[in-house]
């Protein structure tokens, strides 16, 4: 009866990381379908920007924690994967989808936590769900999809594939809700679907509302030699910003990112922005990210920024 019990009841350990003290939680087992962990900051300068909570920070850092909590879902001392052709294998970001609460609200040395639960949604597929939290009161949520991809081809980042393993073979849990609205969006944009439950209001697409950029190697590509997801949030910003130099720059309210495919090291890419609003909230755009080499869409992302009070 004990051993059943032990079973059933949360596996619960406390342990030190580089970035903090970490809680670990196996909901009903080791061989669950979600696992929770919780980390523990203090706000520096890495965490924080002009408006808070740092996004890009963020978005490496729950990547992160996707990535580790891939490894201890499956049982593995480090996130090292190998699909069924012996090729390496990468959980690669399909989806993300922030909602930043009060981001504006953290300062310097204010200390906060992230909660992090993992969900196997598939037999490749996994959604993470990040709440960014300062004691009880929630600054932000975070919601990131992946599935594992290799490469046909070594470091031809335009040979991407999905992948499968063999190895990852267990139960699989129902999509969160809110990963199930990033799918559905994802599929909507793909087919050239204008999302009309988000763009609310009037919205044109403006004049020049292009800017091409050539990715740095030092700054924009990941260890495995991928654009990083976190990147194509920093073009969009750096589009925006040249477009619009505000006086007083509106806040993140939202961002939703969908990546389709990804470029290798000395090709180019443009964002351009297909629908935009500035209006007494704030700024709303929709922005396409296209490959230099081949005209390729490999990402959508939609933003909704509010001015600040």
């Amino acid at each position: 009866m004990s051993n059943e019990m032990n079973l059933l009841s949360p596996t619960r350990h406390e342990f030190q990381t580089p970035a903090g003290r970490a809680v670990y939680t196996a909901e009903h087992g080791e061989s669950a379908p979600f696992h929770s962990v919780k980390h523990c900051y203090r706000a520096g300068m890495p965490q924080l920007s002009y408006f808070g909570l740092a996004e890009n920070w963020l978005l490496k850092e729950c990547g992160d924690r996707h990535w580790a909590m891939l490894a201890i879902h499956s049982g593995r001392r480090v996130p090292e994967f190998i699909a069924d052709n012996s090729n390496r294998a990468y959980a690669a970001f399909t989806a993300v989808r922030l909602y930043a609460c009060t981001f504006q609200e953290l300062r310097e040395n204010d200390e906060f936590d992230i909660r992090t639960t993992l969900h196997r949604v598939g037999a490749t597929r996994h959604v993470s769900e990040h709440q960014i939290l300062r004691g009880d009161t929630l600054y932000g949520k975070l919601t990131m999809a992946s599935m594992f991809v290799m490469r046909n081809e070594a470091g031809n980042n335009r040979t991407v594939t999905r992948a499968t393993l063999a190895s990852l073979a267990g139960e699989v849990s129902p999509a969160p809700e809110a990963a199930s609205q990033m799918f559905l969006r994802s599929k909507q944009l793909r087919s050239g679907e204008v999302p009309r439950d988000w763009l609310v209001g009037e919205q044109q697409q403006p004049p020049e509302a292009r800017a091409e950029f050539i990715p740095c190697p030092h700054n924009d590509f990941n260890g495995a030699g991928f654009l990083y997801f976190a990147s194509f949030q920093a073009f969009i910003d750096r589009a925006e910003w040249q477009r619009h130099r505000f006086a007083d720059p509106p806040a993140l309210s939202s961002r939703e990112l969908f990546f389709y495919g990804n470029i290798n090291v000395q090709d180019t890419l443009a964002v351009t922005f297909l629908h935009e609003r500035v209006d007494g909230h704030g700024l709303t755009h929709w922005a396409e990210v296209t490959r230099g080499s081949d005209g390729q869409k490999i990402a959508d992302i939609l933003t909704k920024k509010c001015w600040r009070r």
